[in-house]
C-alpha cells in the first residue's frame, strides 16, 4: 500500500500558513532542495486542498527544472466542491467521500503520495487515521500567529520520531509516524 505523507515547511512555533511570506531566506537552499527533491522522487503523486492547488497551479506550470518537473508530471489530486475543471495538467478533483476516496488512491499501485500546504485537508486526514507520515521542515523563526498543522482543540497524538536532519542554514526536517491517540 502507498503511503500518505503529509509534508510541511512550518514556523518553529508551528505555523504552516504562507511559507512563500516568510522562508524567502530559504528557498534556494541547495541542501534543502535536494532533499525535497530526494522526497519527491519516491513519489509519484500529489494531494492538495483547492486554495494550496489553486496557488500551486498559478505558479509551477510556467516554471522549468527539476522541482517544476515533478509538480507538473506527476499525478495531482485536488479535494474541492467547487471546482468543476482544472488546467493544471493531470489533475483530479475529489468532490465526495474523501476519506473512501483517499484510502482507494492509496490501495492503487504507485509510489509514496505527498499532501503539501492544506492543513484542513491535512487535520481531516490525520483525524481519519489516513496520514502514514509527517515530514515537516522547520524553520529558525517564529511568526506568533497563523494556521498550524496541529491547532488548539486537536486530538492529542503520540508520534514516533523516525528520522531527523539538520541543515546549514538552520532547519530541521523531522518526519514522524503517527501514533496512538489519547
Amino acid at each position: 500500500m502507498r503511503k500518505l505523507i503529509v509534508s510541511q515547511f512550518m514556523t518553529l512555533d508551528g505555523i504552516m500558513e504562507s511559507p512563500e511570506t516568510w522562508a524567502a531566506n530559504y528557498i534556494n537552499d541547495q541542501e534543502i532542495t535536494e532533499y525535497i527533491l530526494k522526497d519527491f522522487s519516491a513519489s509519484d503523486t500529489f494531494l492538495f486542498g483547492r486554495t494550496t492547488f489553486e496557488f500551486m497551479g498559478e505558479r509551477w506550470p510556467k516554471r522549468t527544472g527539476p522541482m517544476a518537473d515533478n509538480f507538473n508530471n506527476y499525478t495531482k489530486y485536488v479535494v474541492s466542491e467547487s471546482l468543476q475543471t482544472t488546467k493544471w495538467n493531470n489533475s483530479i478533483i475529489i468532490k465526495d467521500d474523501i476519506a473512501e476516496e483517499v484510502k482507494r488512491i492509496k490501495e492503487k499501485p504507485g509510489k509514496n503520495i505527498i499532501l503539501l500546504g492544506s492543513y484542513k485537508l491535512a487535520q481531516f486526514l490525520n483525524e481519519k487515521n489516513l496520514v502514514d507520515e509527517f515530514k515537516l521542515l522547520i524553520y529558525p523563526l517564529t511568526l506568533g500567529r497563523g494556521k498550524r498543522l496541529f491547532e488548539e482543540g486537536s486530538t492529542r497524538q503520540n508520534l514516533k520520531l523516525i528520522e531527523a536532519r539538520t541543515f546549514t542554514c538552520g532547519a530541521i526536517a523531522a518526519v514522524y509516524q503517527p501514533g496512538i491517540r489519547a
